[in-house]
C-alpha cells in the first residue's frame, strides 16, 4: 500500500507540470492579454490601483506600453517567465493578480467563504436526501412511490439551475410576488451586532434560495444511483439465501445489503465533498450576487488575469489529484478485497 501511495504521489507531479505547461502554451496564443486589457480600461477611464498612472486616453504611447509589459514581467523571454513559473509554483507562490493587484493566495481566501457555505450544504443536504430515498425506492421498486418520486427527481434534474433561480427569485425575492428572501450576500450588514442564534438564522435565511437552486439538480444522480445499486444487490445470490434462512426484510437490508450496497456511494464521498466546493454554480453566484470561487474564475479569464487563472488552475488541480488518491484508498478501506499493486495470480 505505502508504495503505491508513493507511485501516486510521483505521479502527481508530471502531471500537474503538464496541465500547468498546456495551459501557459494557449494563453499566448490568445488575443486580448493583459496589457491590451489594462490599456483599454484606461481608454474607458476605469483603470485603478497601479494601472491608474495609463488613464491618457487614446493616445497612450509605445513608452507606456512598454512600461506595463516590464510591470507584468512580459518584457522577459517565454522560456525564462515559463520556469519562473514552475519554480514558484513549487514554493506554493501563486504570484499577483494583474487587475487587482493582490496576491493570488489572498484572493483565492476572500472568496472561500461563499464556495465552502455552497459547497459544503449541497452536499450534506443532497447525500441526505438521496440515500435514503434511494432506498426507499429500491426497496418499493416498481411502486407507485417509485414512479412518483422518479418523476419528481428527474423533473428538478431535467430543470437549469439558473431557470430555478429566475423563478425562485421572481416568487420570493422580491421580483414579483413575495419579498421573502434577501438577494444579496451571505449575511445581512447588522450580522455582527446580532446574537448567535440570530446570526445562524439569518445565514441560513440568505442561503435558502440558492441552495435551493444546487440541491435539485444535484441529487438526482445520487438518487438513482443508490436505488439502482441497492436493487441489484437485492437481487444477488445471497439475498435469496439469506431469507431463504427465515431473516426478516429488514434484517436483511440492514445487515448484509446495506454494507454492500453502499461502497460505490461512500467511496464517491471524498471526490463529491471537495468538488462541491470548486464547481459551484458561476450563474447562481451571478443571480444571488455571491462573490465566490467560480464569479472570480470567470472574471480572471475575460480580463486575462493570467495569475489567477494559472493559480486558480494549479490549486484545483492539486486538490483534485489528492482527493482521487484519498477516493481510491477508501474504496480499499471500505471493501478488504481491494488490494492496490498485487499481482495477478
Amino acid at each position: 500500500m505505502l508504495a503505491y501511495i508513493l507511485k501516486r504521489l510521483a505521479l502527481m507531479i508530471p502531471t500537474l507540470v503538464g496541465v500547468l505547461t498546456l495551459t501557459f502554451i494557449v494563453m499566448q496564443f490568445v488575443p486580448g492579454g493583459p496589457v491590451e486589457q489594462v490599456l483599454a480600461e484606461a481608454r474607458a477611464g476605469t483603470g485603478s490601483g497601479e494601472t491608474s498612472a495609463y488613464k491618457a486616453g487614446r493616445d497612450l504611447d509605445r513608452q507606456r506600453v512598454e512600461e506595463l509589459k516590464k510591470l507584468y514581467g512580459f518584457d522577459r523571454p517565454l522560456h525564462e517567465r515559463y520556469f519562473k513559473m514552475l519554480a514558484d509554483y513549487a514554493r506554493f507562490d501563486l504570484g499577483r493578480s494583474f487587475m487587482q493587484n493582490k496576491p493570488v493566495w489572498e484572493l483565492i481566501k476572500e472568496k472561500l467563504p461563499v464556495s465552502i457555505s455552497l459547497g459544503l450544504w449541497t452536499f450534506l443536504i443532497s447525500y441526505l436526501i438521496s440515500i435514503p430515498l434511494g432506498i426507499a425506492k429500491a426497496v418499493r421498486e416498481g411502486s407507485r412511490f417509485d414512479v412518483a418520486t422518479t418523476f419528481v427527481v428527474l423533473l428538478g434534474y431535467a430543470i437549469p439551475g439558473f431557470v430555478l433561480g429566475i423563478l425562485l427569485i421572481v416568487l420570493f425575492a422580491g421580483g414579483t410576488f413575495w419579498d421573502v428572501f434577501p438577494l444579496r450576500g451571505l449575511t445581512s450588514d447588522d450580522w455582527a451586532e446580532m446574537s448567535w442564534p440570530a446570526r445562524i438564522a439569518d445565514y441560513f435565511w440568505h442561503l435558502t434560495l440558492p441552495l435551493t437552486c444546487l440541491v435539485i439538480g444535484s441529487f438526482a444522480v445520487m438518487t438513482l444511483l443508490t436505488k439502482n445499486t441497492f436493487v441489484e444487490e437485492l437481487r444477488k445470490q445471497y439475498v435469496l439465501v439469506a431469507r431463504a434462512k427465515g431473516l426478516s426484510q429488514r434484517r436483511v437490508l440492514w445487515k448484509h445489503v446495506f454494507r454492500n450496497a453502499l461502497i460505490p456511494i461512500i467511496t464517491g464521498f471524498p471526490a463529491a465533498f471537495i468538488g462541491a466546493f470548486f464547481t459551484g454554480s458561476l450563474l447562481i453566484e451571478t443571480l444571488f450576487s455571491l462573490d465566490g470561487l467560480g464569479l472570480l474564475a470567470y472574471e480572471s479569464v475575460i480580463r486575462r488575469d493570467y495569475p489567477v487563472v494559472l493559480g486558480s488552475l494549479y490549486l484545483f488541480t492539486l486538490i483534485a489529484l489528492v482527493v482521487k488518491l484519498v477516493s481510491d484508498l477508501t474504496y480499499a478501506v471500505v471493501d478488504p478485497r481491494v488490494q492496490f499493486g498485487a499481482v495477478a495470480r
